[in-house]
């Protein structure tokens, strides 16, 4: 493997078409303000290297990335490239990671507007992430100890599992399919509006209209706060551990709360079960027609 060391670069396409190489502690900044230093290269490794010009990694197959600064003129660093590894970096600049496949990011620091968008097989590890349209339109997605701020996340994703995350977004997990989510917290208004096939496993769950028009919704052993106006036309089987604050018109399935402020059902077509366990453990099932004729 040839090596590059301690070197500054700011022509066009400064390493275009690099096979076996690695660059250590090198600059890619200066005056000509080329782009594409890494276009179309094979086997690539990266470290300990700044990144203050655009599009640096694109098309590259076989590339690892270590201990290195995106800055946030480092725009569209990384797209169109596979087998990817990156570690202890900053990725600060919009839209880093786009239409790439197999990638592991691990213990990073993203700032980047609209990151990851249509990727493919993407283990994120001890990273945290502030972004819009966080990771849309992906698949395939492992994540553990991801502490995300933004808004707009994981919308329209498929296949995702998701361990001991923080979350604190908007709009998270919309029209996403087959998503199991375990031991997080999840914080934002309007979660996971039609999706189908979510999992949600001792979760913690804050803020308004959660969970609504979903299909194949699952919830065990969830805490749920602040939430009202849940679950609405939604096909859901729950097991809730706390006090939900208002429960409106699921459309089929068993939500089972321990208390519960105000359950509204005004829609025939809301089939749904909620029960309330009491507090010494007597049940009241509450259904469409029971309420209607109680």
């Amino acid at each position: 493997m040839k090596v590059i060391e301690n070197q500054t670069f700011d022509m066009e396409r400064a390493l275009y078409g690099s096979e076996e190489l690695l660059v250590q502690n090198c600059s890619f900044d200066g005056p000509a303000d080329g782009e594409s230093a890494f276009k179309e290269g094979r086997n690539i490794k990266a470290a300990h290297c700044f990144f203050n010009l655009r599009y640096p990694f694109w098309h590259d197959h076989g590339l690892s990335i270590q201990d290195s600064e995106m800055t946030e003129l480092c725009r569209a660093a990384l797209w169109y490239s596979d087998h990817v590894e990156i570690t202890d970096t900053k990725l600060h600049g919009i839209k880093a990671l786009r239409e790439c496949s197999d990638v592991v990011v691990r213990n990073c620091d993203i700032i980047s507007p609209e990151f990851g968008w249509s990727a493919r097989g993407i283990r994120m590890e001890d990273t945290t992430a502030v972004s819009e349209y966080f990771m849309m339109r992906s698949e395939d997605l492992v994540f553990r100890s991801v502490e995300f701020t933004g808004k707009y996340s994981f919308q329209y994703i498929k296949n995702a599992t998701f361990e001991n995350c923080v979350f604190d977004t908007k709009d998270a997990f919309w029209h996403g399919e087959n998503i199991i989510v375990k031991d997080s917290i999840i914080k934002g208004e309007y979660l996971a509006w039609y999706s189908e096939g979510l999992t949600l496993i001792r979760c913690k769950i804050i803020g308004t209209q959660p969970l609504c028009y979903c299909k194949n919704l699952k919830l065990i052993d969830c805490e749920m706060v602040d939430t009202d106006l849940a679950f609405e036309k939604s096909e859901v089987d729950a097991v809730i551990t706390t006090k939900v604050d208002s429960i409106k018109n699921p459309l089929s399935g068993c939500i089972s709360v321990p208390e519960m402020g105000e359950l509204i059902l005004d829609d025939e077509q809301a089939k749904g079960e909620v029960i309330v366990r009491g507090s010494e453990g007597m049940k009241a099932v509450c259904t469409a027609q029971a309420y209607k004729t109680a």
